[in-house]
Formats: C-alpha cells, structure tokens, sequence
C-alpha cells in the first residue's frame, strides 16, 4: 500500500466507477445546513446499522451473521438478533407483519420509492481499495435517501504519487549532526503511516453506515511530512459540499458518530470523547494500531494546508529537519499546546516556513504566490493532492547549516520579529501589518491561516503565555549561541526515547 499508495488519505473508490465531478461547484437546490429529515435519516442510519446485512423485506427472520474485518483483521460481530429500534419493547399485535418499509414511509418519509442507501459506488471484489480481509457491505434498503447522502459527489480517483525522494543534507558540525540524528529517529515512519491509513479506510466504511457518501480524509501531521512517530493522527469527516455549522451541525452529525463507535465499536475504539471547542471534535483512540486520533467535520480547510505543506516539506532538504527540532523544542519547554494558551503545532510550522521564506537568501520561496493555480482556495477537494508532484525543486543560494539555521530560528522570534505590528504569512512570504479585524486585535501572536486569513495562534489570549513563549525564545538562543550543543535547550536522549 505505501508508499507509493493511489489511496493515500482518501476514499477507497475506484475510478472505473466514478461519475465527473464538480467538487465545490454547488448544485443550485442545495440546502446550506442540514434540514431536519437529513438529521433524521441520520439517526435512523446510527440506529440500524446492527440489522442483519441482508435485502430487508416483509418480516424480520433470523440470518446467519457476518464479519467485518478491522485493523489487523480480527472479525467485528453483526447482531443477528432484532434491531435495537425495537429491543426493549413489546410490539403490537396489528404491527407484526408491517413490512419494515411501510413503517419506514409511515414516520420518516414522504418518499415512496425504495433506495439503496449505504452504498455509494458499485466496487467489485477484487479491485476493492481497502484493507486485507474486508467484506462488502451487503446493501441496506430504505425508503428515503437523505439529500444529505447526495451533496457529496463521487470521488474521482486519481494516482497519488509520493513526493520525489530527497537527499538529507550533509552535516559539518556538531549542532547540525546532532539536528540530523534526532530527525532520523523520530521522524514519522512508513509503518507508522500505514497503520493510520489502515484505520482511515475502516472507519470510513464504518462511517458511511450512518453517512453514506461521506468521505474520511487523513490531514494534518501524519501527511503533511512533518510527523513523528508519536505524532496522534487527523481525519476530516466531508459529509457535504458547502460549509457547517461547526456550532451546531458539527456538533450534532459528531455526537452520532460517537454513539456509533461507542456502541459498535467499543472492542476496538477506545474512549470515544466529544470535544466542544471551536471546530468539535471526536477524540478516541484506536485499539489495534494505538494511535490517537482527532476527528472533525467539513474542516476542508485542514485537507488543503495539508498538502502545501506537504509540498513545502519536500521542496527542500533542510525543512522537515529543522521542523521537527523546533517542533520537539517546544514541546519540551511546554509553549507547543493550544489547549493550554500556547502554540499550536500548525504555526510552529508555519513560523519556521516563514523564518526560511525572510532570510536575506531565502530558503522557501511563497508557493500560493509562484504556483496561484496548483494551491487555488476554490480548486476542487479530488484535485489537492497532485500539487506535491507538481513542483519543482526549489534551489536556493542560501548554504546556511542546519544548526545555523535552528540558532537563526531563535534569534528572529527572540529579538527581530516585532509582535505588536506585524503578522506572519506564509502565503506573502513575508511579515505583513496586522489587520484591523476584530479577530487581531487585542491578540499578542498573528500567524495568518494561508487559505482562509484565521489567525492560527488565536489561542495564546494570556499576556503571561505570551511573555512565557517569546522568554523561552530569548533563554533558548542565547543558551544555544554559548554552548552550540543541542543538549543545551533540548535533552536529546530522552526525547528520542520519547520519539
């Protein structure tokens, strides 16, 4: 599967199957939030996804189970017994040969025409993109496909190409070695990727129980080129083309999926929690590959800096190096955890690109501003991930070292960057003044969100947070200016244990 992997991060959909696609080209009769019939249908998909996997007819007879494979391929149980929407109470006499149809048109429906609901696309057996093991998912029949199912159109497959291998750059002293040694050891490996990818597939399958169309994306860190091996992992859950309320509907289509993994997943989904923030998401962690994930919904935004990112990460041979120290640095000295009013790992990135984009020899140049058309805000979602093997090299004159580059890091943020006035921007590739919006002001760190302008930094909102970050800068680089040695500001043998 990896890494050359045509799926890597997307749907398991193949493309003798797909129909064109107009992704984020909106479909004139589309409702932008969902309507009270779509959250229903939901509902009732959350409810009976343990009814027996076979065509649903007239009564309700007893059916051999099945098994779903999942993560290392140990089978998940189907009920055989009665669906949950009527354990627990007796039925009535007149109602026990309804056809299921019939009671399905009687309280959710004014449709009368029956569809196939949780099967989006026809895949045939052997060119299934998924994991070893799995089984189709027979088809579930109801009376009333959601518009919901039908916002998101099919996935057009598309060959995902890894991005060109790239020489590690030589070491010519002891800071940049020590900088080298540690990126070896925790950078994030390919069986560390696998395993997220493994489980992105199975959880998609599973999702599509409830939201059949929906698309389960892997972002953030374990595709961006700069995880570790501890790193958690980020899926985006696409149930529909235009925005969410993230107050209300992310809230409410997360609160089903948590009640999906709690009462079908519990052997293999490991402390499901709903996190109410900003964006709302779906912590929990995965038993059989031990990873950590956080899941969000129509978060579109995270799928397309995922891939600058990644383009960034590979332009050069010194990015994913230097990001990473600064990544463990932070994290040592406790100024890398939002949740706590410090940085978010996001614009540690985002500041170390911009440091190498402001060198009077610039490392990076701007991506948005060279490449306007492959980085496009409005490009269609199936499209972003070509971009990484769409660009070229980028060779600079700058032969700065890496242990230069970490001292230089330090300084700029400890004593050149002015905080009070300007922002940074990874898309201008330089620091811009601050706008006057609401959402800068009165805000002690600007780290601008290249596609839609956020601050990302919006958390540190504590003056003591702020002088703690901007204090550890200073200590940091006047430590490491005397001593040279990475020890100094960061204990290297006992983060590599960490990893």
């Amino acid at each position: 599967m990896f890494p050359n992997s045509s799926n890597l991060g997307r749907p398991p959909f193949h493309p003798k199957f797909q129909q064109p696609s107009n992704f984020f080209k909106l479909p004139l009769n589309l409702s932008p939030t969902l309507s009270h019939q779509q959250i229903v249908d939901a509902q009732f998909n959350c409810q009976n996804v343990d009814l027996p996997r076979t065509l649903l007819s007239g009564n309700l007879s007893p059916i051999p189970t099945q098994s779903l494979s999942y993560g290392n391929g140990s089978p998940i149980r189907t009920s055989t017994s009665t669906s949950p929407v009527f354990r627990g109470r007796k039925r009535l006499s007149n109602e026990q040969n309804v056809p299921l149809d019939v009671k399905r048109q009687r309280f959710h429906s004014p449709y009368h025409e029956s569809t196939v609901a949780n099967q989006t696309v026809p895949l045939p057996d052997e060119r299934r993109y998924s994991a070893p093991g799995s089984v189709t998912p027979p088809l579930l029949h109801v009376n009333y496909a959601p518009d919901l199912v039908r916002s998101v159109p099919p996935f057009r497959e598309a060959p995902f190409l890894e991005p060109r291998e790239i020489t590690l750059p030589v070491a010519k002293d002891k800071l940049s070695q020590q900088v080298l040694d540690l990126f070896q050891v925790c950078q994030q490996q390919s069986c560390d990727l696998k395993k997220k990818e493994l489980c992105r597939t199975q959880l998609q399958r599973e999702i599509q129980l409830i939201f059949p169309h929906s698309r389960l994306f892997l972002v953030g860190s374990s595709l961006n080129g700069f995880g570790t091996r501890s790193s958690d992992g980020d899926l985006c859950l696409v149930v529909k083309e235009e925005p969410v309320n993230q107050k209300t509907e992310a809230r409410h289509i997360l609160s089903l999926v948590q009640k999906h993994f709690c009462t079908r997943l519990s052997g293999y989904i490991e402390r499901p929690q709903l996190i109410r923030a900003k964006v709302p998401i779906v912590k929990f962690r995965d038993k059989v590959s031990c990873v950590e994930f956080d899941l969000n919904v129509n978060n579109i935004v995270g799928i397309r800096n995922t891939f600058l990112l990644r383009t960034y990460a590979y332009l050069e041979s010194r990015v994913r190096p230097l990001v990473l120290v600064v990544k463990k640095w932070a994290s040592h000295h406790e100024i890398n955890d939002a949740s706590r009013g410090t940085l978010n790992s996001y614009s540690l990135v985002l500041m170390v690109l911009h440091y190498l984009q402001t060198l009077p020899e610039p490392i990076l140049p701007s991506l948005q501003k060279n490449y306007p058309d492959s980085f496009s805000p409005s490009m269609q979602l199936h499209l972003v991930h070509q971009a990484p093997c769409s660009i070229p090299p980028y060779l600079s004159k700058n032969g700065s070292a890496l242990g230069d580059l970490l001292l230089g890091f330090l300084k700029y943020y400890a004593t050149e960057f002015d905080w009070n006035s300007q922002m940074i921007s990874v898309r201008e590739a330089k620091a811009i003044p601050r706008p006057d919006g609401i959402e800068w002001r009165n805000k002690f760190i600007c780290v601008e969100e290249p596609f839609d302008g956020t601050n990302t930094a919006r958390a540190v909102h504590e003056k003591q947070k702020f002088d703690m970050i901007k204090d550890e800068f200073l200590k940091s680089w006047h430590r490491l200016k005397s001593k040279r040695d990475l020890n100094s500001i960061l204990p290297l043998r006992a983060t590599m244990q960490k990893r």
